[in-house]
């Protein structure tokens, strides 16, 4: 069966999740795969040469679109007409979905028989709930990383989908069990976000409630995991700590996470990261002026993974004006002993491991969805 497959990325999580497709494809034993599209370094090492650099398109934030958005609108149109020339047997687009659908919505009235697959559903049950069902018109089949995805789509009507896990949980899985020694010095993880607009709205607020801590008593080390791009940021932040704290790189959060006891994180991706480390948590976030006044468009409980997995509140979130340093500050103290609080989030973190374990690898997964939803669409 040789077929080939369009890629419609928009950044380098994108790459990384095709990469991992590319190899599950590549293990189909009767599929001689083909593939063209727009790719990232993971993606190109594999054969994918990418239209254009996908950084052209890789902007995150309202303001950051809003400046870049002629550049976008054109690099949609390109990726249509490149598609159109090349009419491949199936479409994957993969996360970035405002940019993703903007394509999918004109491939579909331009070649309408040719199948789309969307991998990573849109966060429909955290916002903008419809557009799951405008979803159908032009996504066939849904590739979701998160476990409770399938059943939110079927129930806004949306498009079928498939649970194939989650790369993370299947990175962390695999990693060796290592154990703190009991006796050690408990050691606090700060993590104040990716971005440096997050770090500037958490890191005060961070900062402040570890000096809290400090002053009613507790002995602890504070570690910051840093994006190394956003060092001098953070440590012009922690100049005036009293005690100043390790910072170490995020791109070694697999051993930092090992060797922590709990953490102070800004809410995001890292929250199912920490989880699936088994590390406690305290989560905060601060929306900048710019998102706030869309606050009230979500409409899910919580706005953290973990707890959205098991759908039960495991991880205690401060959001906006609740983020104070007395509330997170009385929240850690029940962490750093082995108290019900302690205890309640590692039995909880356990519950979301065996919610999103699979079988197999997600990309080997997804590889045969795509593969058997072709080969029942030459069938027909």
């Amino acid at each position: 069966m040789s077929k080939t497959f369009y890629f419609v990325i928009g950044e380098e999580s994108g790459d990384l999740l095709g990469a991992d497709l590319i190899d599950g494809f590549n293990d189909i034993k009767d599929l001689d795969a083909k593939y063209a599209g727009l790719a990232g370094p993971a993606m190109e090492q594999r054969g994918v040469s990418s239209l254009f650099d996908i950084e052209d398109i890789a902007v995150m934030g309202f303001s950051a679109v809003i400046a870049r958005l002629p550049t976008i609108v054109r690099r949609v149109h390109q990726v249509v007409a490149d598609i159109i020339s090349k009419r491949p047997d199936m479409i994957v687009l993969i996360d970035s979905p405002d940019f993703t659908h903007a394509v999918a919505k004109r491939v579909r009235k331009k070649l309408p028989n040719v199948p789309i697959v969307d991998y990573i559903c849109p966060s429909v049950w955290a916002w903008r709930s419809g557009r799951a069902k405008t979803m159908r018109a032009y996504i066939d089949h849904v590739l979701a990383i998160l476990p409770f995805e399938p059943r939110v789509l079927a129930e806004l009507g949306g498009p079928p989908a498939t649970y194939v896990g989650h790369r993370l949980a299947g990175h962390v899985a695999a990693l060796p069990t290592k154990k703190r020694p009991p006796s050690a010095r408990p050691k606090l993880l700060v993590l104040p976000g990716s971005r440096r607009g997050e770090i500037d709205r958490m890191l005060p607020a961070f900062g402040a409630t570890v000096e809290l801590l400090r002053a009613r008593g507790h002995d602890f080390e504070a570690v910051i995991a840093a994006v190394p791009r956003h060092r001098s940021t953070i440590e012009r932040h922690t100049a005036t700590w009293r005690t100043a704290p390790k910072i170490v790189s995020s791109e070694d959060n697999d051993s930092t996470f090992a060797d922590v006891d709990l953490a102070l994180a800004t809410s995001g991706t890292v929250a199912l990261e920490l989880a699936l480390h088994g590390v406690p948590m305290v989560t905060g976030y601060k929306l900048d002026a710019v998102a706030r006044p869309f606050a009230s468009m979500v409409t899910t409980w919580s706005a953290l993974l973990p707890n959205l997995i098991v759908d039960r509140l495991i991880v205690p979130e401060e959001i906006n004006e609740l983020v104070l340093p007395g509330r997170l500050a009385r929240h850690l103290e029940e962490l750093f002993i082995e108290g019900p609080a302690r205890l309640r989030q590692l039995d909880g973190f356990k519950d979301v491991r065996r919610a999103m374990e699979t079988k197999t690898p997600p990309g080997e997964r997804a590889a045969f969805v795509i593969a058997e939803l072709l080969r029942n669409k030459a069938s027909r």
